[in-house]
């Protein structure tokens, strides 16, 4: 089943997504949102697979909403005004509904969304039959590693990172040299399993490169300007071990 969310400030428009939603055999509904705030919050305790989304809504529109999320699921949007359309497209939207639309036109939009899906699925499932090496693969050089990102495999230098962010399934990995982290499918575990031992874990949801530290104020790691991370209660013993048997002075 894909799980779907309904996402409109329109009762009436999002009662009727909603019943479309649920007359879809492949769907189930997860949810019925009347903001994107709302749904941020759902998609940040479950899974979802799609969303059908209004463009058109207060505090945070559909488009920006999109923009926002790391990792977004398969989107549909839906809006009384055309000239999105383009836009839709832009931000990689399977379709676009213009409402008034019908039951009809919905299942059109619902059997591109299964399509994408079992398309991303079939690719997981072969990936996952392949050894552990092609999600991540040590080079004879130690410092590098090879990481699975949007259909890509790319080649990274471990010394070259400076955090790691965790973020559900997903790893957003902040390098020095560049300006936008690489976002992969991977858990922290994983990979903190093949870091070498001047990376260490500082909170639930960061690993830190130790060698780029600047400075360490109260419970937070700074680790470039703006940049401060929190240190966990449940790693700061560890932390605080690391800091003593480096420390030198009084």
């Amino acid at each position: 089943m894909i799980k779907v969310l309904a996402i409109d400030d329109e009762p009436l428009a999002l009662k009727q997504l909603s019943a479309y939603i649920q007359k879809i055999p492949f769907f189930e509904l997860c949810g019925e949102c009347g903001s994107a705030l709302e749904a941020k919050k759902i998609m940040n305790e479950e899974n979802i697979d799609a969303i059908f989304c209004d463009i058109n809504m207060p505090d945070l529109n559909g488009m920006d909403f999109v923009k926002s999320l790391a990792a977004p699921p398969i989107i549909v949007f839906t809006t009384a005004y055309s000239e999105y359309a383009i836009e839709g497209y832009k931000v990689d939207a399977v379709d676009y509904l213009l409402k008034p639309f019908g039951l009809d036109e919905f299942k059109r939009a619902a059997n591109k969304v299964k399509k994408q899906y079992d398309y991303q699925n079939a690719s997981a499932e072969t990936e996952s039959k392949e050894e552990e090496v092609t999600d991540l693969t040590k080079n004879e050089d130690d410092d590098t590693i090879f990481l699975k990102t949007e259909h890509r495999v790319i080649r990274i230098s471990i010394s070259d990172i400076r955090y790691i962010e965790g973020m559900s399934e997903y790893l957003k990995i902040h390098l020095d040299s560049m300006q936008k982290p690489i976002i992969v499918l991977l858990s922290m575990k994983k990979l903190e399993e093949r870091l070498p031992d001047y990376f260490m874990r500082i909170h639930r949801s960061y690993i830190i490169n130790l060698k780029k530290i600047v400075e360490v104020n109260k419970n937070r790691v700074i680790m470039g300007e703006d940049l401060y991370l929190p240190i966990g209660d449940l790693y700061r013993e560890a932390f605080n071990d690391y800091l003593n048997r480096k420390f030198i002075g009084k």
